[in-house]
């Protein structure tokens, strides 16, 4: 992985208006993640703690204590979505604390998909990309490289399900759990209506586009989730959204529009590169070139793949088997 970036509590440690934003340091270009401690009557609400690392670690020790927050301080850990670098740090927390963790039933079964017993969905991911034209040398790198997130979100965390649409107690206030599947499935918001005050994970994110990836036998359209999770918060009335990448911001609508847009020009990208039969690898290289780290490659080729199944179902682009019997190529219609 790439070299992880330490951040001094000074810089990492930041008081909104709604929350202490916490940026938790990550060895991956996304550099940081933002955790929010939000205070309440009988104690503190921690939402997305971070991935489990040496650094990550030792700068929640040093800004807790800074911040006058005893372990025990915090009664609820409150997760957006499943991905690791916003579940990893739970059960550690939840080991200090004795505190619930709260996820999404949706999020809940996919954890148990990624890391449960055998960890099954890694050989259905590996298939997928064998079938979707990752080549075979590749595939035992994969493997590892998706190994290797076992420690970084371990301990598991008993986790108390969060059901959509439910009203959920966020430090002092109440907050609706918004179900926005598609950068994740069972991903939720956290809404207050009365502040117009949103905290929404990865769905929607000022300056960059967040992934959207093919999981089998999750969410057999995400991107089609994703588009209308967007379509249905563009109106929604937000003063100030806090986002688990990059900075707090207030564009929301506007933001959520010009990921619609952006997915649209990326959908009449790829079409035109599958002018000719092309796998999901081979379109996952034109569109974002051969100098991917592991990581990268995971996530381009399963927004790839996420992307060419859209325009599947839309009628724009036929599925095809290679001359192998088993390689699926994708061709413009």
């Amino acid at each position: 992985m790439e070299t992880q970036a330490v951040l001094h509590t000074k810089q990492a440690v930041i008081r909104r208006e709604h929350a202490i934003q916490v940026k938790v340091p990550l060895p991956f270009p996304l550099r940081w993640v933002n955790a929010y401690l939000l205070r309440g009557g009988d104690g503190w609400t921690l939402i997305d703690p971070g991935l489990r690392t040496a650094a990550a670690e030792a700068l929640w020790t040093q800004a807790l204590a800074e911040l006058g927050i005893g372990w025990r301080d915090i009664d609820r850990i409150v997760l957006t979505h499943h991905h690791p670098d916003h579940y990893g740090l739970a059960g550690w927390f939840q080991e200090r604390t004795g505190a619930p963790v709260l996820l999404s039933g949706t999020g809940l079964e996919q954890v148990k998909l990624l890391w449960g017993e055998g960890e099954p969905m890694t050989a259905r991911l590996l298939e997928l990309f064998r079938r979707h034209g990752m080549p075979e040398e590749q595939l035992a790198p994969m493997r590892e490289h998706m190994d290797s997130f076992v420690p970084l979100v371990s301990p598991q965390p008993e986790v108390t399900v969060i059901a959509r649409g439910e009203r959920i107690r966020l430090g002092a206030a109440e907050y609706e759990a918004l179900e926005m599947p598609g950068h994740a499935a069972g991903h939720l918001c956290f809404y207050r209506r009365e502040e117009e005050v949103v905290f929404c994970g990865d769905h929607v994110l000022p300056q960059i586009s967040p992934n959207v990836s093919y999981l089998p036998g999750v969410d057999e359209n995400p991107l089609a989730s994703y588009l209308a999770s967007l379509d249905s918060v563009r109106t929604l009335p937000v003063r100030m959204a806090y986002p688990g990448h990059r900075e707090p911001f207030s564009r929301f609508g506007e933001r959520a529009a010009e990921l619609i847009r952006h997915h649209g020009e990326r959908l009449e990208t790829m079409l035109a590169m599958a002018a000719s039969p092309k796998t999901a690898y081979d379109v996952c290289r034109e569109a974002f070139g051969d100098k991917l780290s592991l990581h990268q490659l995971r996530f381009a080729l399963s927004e790839t793949i996420a992307h060419l199944i859209w325009l599947r179902e839309a009628g724009r682009a036929a599925e095809e088997t290679g001359a192998d019997g088993a390689t699926v190529l994708y061709r413009r219609r």
